[in-house]
């Protein structure tokens, strides 16, 4: 912890009111977009050619809405404009800077990314049609970690499930997304920097009702399902498969948890929806466009909150700084849990991490280090002898690809081998051709033991030794490919852990 002298109240005096403001928008030139005033027409808006040059970054990429604030080579009239726009919170001005962990390397910025589930400003009506409920109050329904590296070419989002079990100052142990209800953005941020020891450098919140208006803006996003899911309360019922949805429906898909996997499952598809949403602002048409690239700016501007430090200034030096960052430099992970059904004493179910493989991460992030770093080659080595002695599942890492055609088949393979204990980080993919007629388990020759384990659970699979492949085992569903065993002997699941590998923006946008 820092010896800085404290700055802001000390603690246990009275929390002040939690109140947002919103800035008086400047806008460039003769208006901002939708200025729709009776002197006539309004004359397009155009942003600088820079901008419309230049691919829309994704700061935080847990959200669309919070892309507006890296908007590349931006001129600072432009700037000024969208930094007007923002709602700002004073988040860090109560914070005991000594009690706040130290900050990171040089230029390394930390976010948390909050999703509200405030249904403040909806009408009954409006709750209704986005399968929200009427709930009083705010709770954090969606909490990450967003972490920009000092170099500027990488982006690491870190889900914290909403249930996770943690201690809140001065509350006590509760769920940390009780941390927003009790005290708003400032305990949230106490919350997590405690929890993680990740000092936060910036607040980034956004709304119900303006992440569906920021999809629809978009005109919808592409989501895909390895399986079914119907949720009466959200109104919502997809077939397995790719679907097109508009916001409404996309704020379904991304908060149900009507799943096996529960809340796990939900943070996927999170992350499928900020890559997908990522993807759709990235491209040629929504940045050739100047209509719909303002419409867009326009609307996900109003439906964001930060706190104050997000200036014209830095919001304007970031876009520059991460102007090259695309799809394959943005990665999602998740906290590693020891126990996703964790009983309260209470008696209500939450979620405990593992305590050592966290801090391990946490570790990563708040030293400016990939969060997916190889290990050392002493660190291999010793992992290759464990496993020569007696491969587990969870020492295993399986890659599943699809090497028949059927839609949905990978996913639902890969989610049966995790369930047996497996780890499987990265989501199915396609494989190069499908007419794969038996399933093949691919392994490097040192990898034949971890590879027959595997096989085990693979009924009718043959194995194939491939000396150009690495570390882990690749599967390649064929058309005989019938079952997974998941009782098979060697094969059990280990109580509640999940492994936290990750996957880039790229590895969740549907058919890549």
């Amino acid at each position: 912890m820092s010896d800085r002298p404290p700055e802001g109240p000390r603690r246990g005096a009275p929390t002040p009111e939690f109140r947002r403001i919103r800035s008086s928008p400047t806008p460039p030139g003769d208006g901002p977009p939708g200025d729709r005033s009776s002197a006539g027409p309004r004359a397009p808006f155009l942003p600088p050619p820079a901008v419309r040059r230049k691919r829309l970054l994704l700061l935080v990429a847990s959200t669309l809405s919070v892309a507006v604030l890296l908007a590349s080579g931006t001129a600072w009239a432009f700037s000024g404009w969208m930094s007007g726009k923002l709602n700002r919170s004073d988040v860090f001005g109560g914070l005991l800077q000594g009690d706040r962990p130290e900050s990171g390397p040089e230029g390394a910025l930390n976010f948390l990314v909050i999703g509200s589930d405030s249904r403040d400003g909806l009408t009954s009506e409006e709750q209704s049609e986005l399968g929200v409920g009427g709930n009083v109050g705010q709770r954090a329904d969606t909490m990450m970690l967003v972490h920009v590296n000092s170099d500027r070419d990488r982006v690491e989002v870190v889900a914290l499930p909403r249930d996770s079990w943690v201690d809140i100052p001065e509350h006590g142990p509760n769920k940390i997304n009780a941390s927003y209800a009790f005290g708003g953005p400032s305990l949230a941020v106490r919350t997590v920097e405690s929890a993680t020891d990740v000092r936060i450098d910036h607040y980034v919140e956004v709304d119900f009702s303006g992440f569906v208006d920021v999809v629809d803006t978009l005109d919808g996003i592409e989501v895909c399902l390895s399986q079914p899911i119907t949720d009466p309360k959200a109104d919502l019922d997809m077939a397995a498969g790719t679907h097109r949805v508009g916001g409404t429906e996309a704020l379904a898909f991304a908060r149900t948890r009507k799943t096996a996997g529960g809340d796990f499952d939900r943070i996927d598809r999170q992350q499928q929806v900020m890559s997908a949403l990522l993807d759709k602002a990235m491209s040629t048409d929504t940045l050739s466009d100047p209509g719909r690239f303002t419409d867009f700016l326009d609307t996900a501007l109003s439906s964001v909150t930060v706190d104050n430090g997000l200036d014209t200034a830095t919001i304007n030096q970031l876009g520059n700084e991460l102007r090259t960052v695309g799809l394959d430099d943005v990665s999602f992970t998740q906290v590693p849990v020891a126990e996703a059904n964790y009983r309260t004493p209470e008696g209500a179910s939450a979620v405990q991490w593992d305590t050592e493989a966290a801090g391990d991460l946490f570790s990563r992030l708040s030293e400016d280090r990939p969060i997916a770093e190889e290990d050392s080659d002493e660190e291999k080595e010793r992992e290759k002898d464990d496993a020569a002695d007696s491969p587990r599942p969870r020492d295993v890492r399986v890659k599943v690809f699809n090497g028949m055609g059927q839609p949905g088949l990978g996913s639902q393979v890969r989610s049966k081998l995790r369930e047996a204990g497996f780890a499987s980080p990265t989501k199915a993919r396609n494989w190069k051709n499908t007419d794969v007629t038996t399933t093949l388990v691919r392994h490097a020759p040192e990898r034949k033991d971890q590879a027959e384990l595997v096989s085990r659970a693979l009924p009718g699979s043959e194995l194939v030794e491939d000396d150009t492949l690495g570390e882990g085992v690749q599967v390649v569903l064929g058309a005989e490919h019938s079952t997974v065993d998941t009782t098979a002997p060697t094969a059990t699941p280990e109580d509640g852990n999940r492994d936290h590998g990750t996957d880039t923006a790229r590895d969740n946008v549907c058919g890549s």
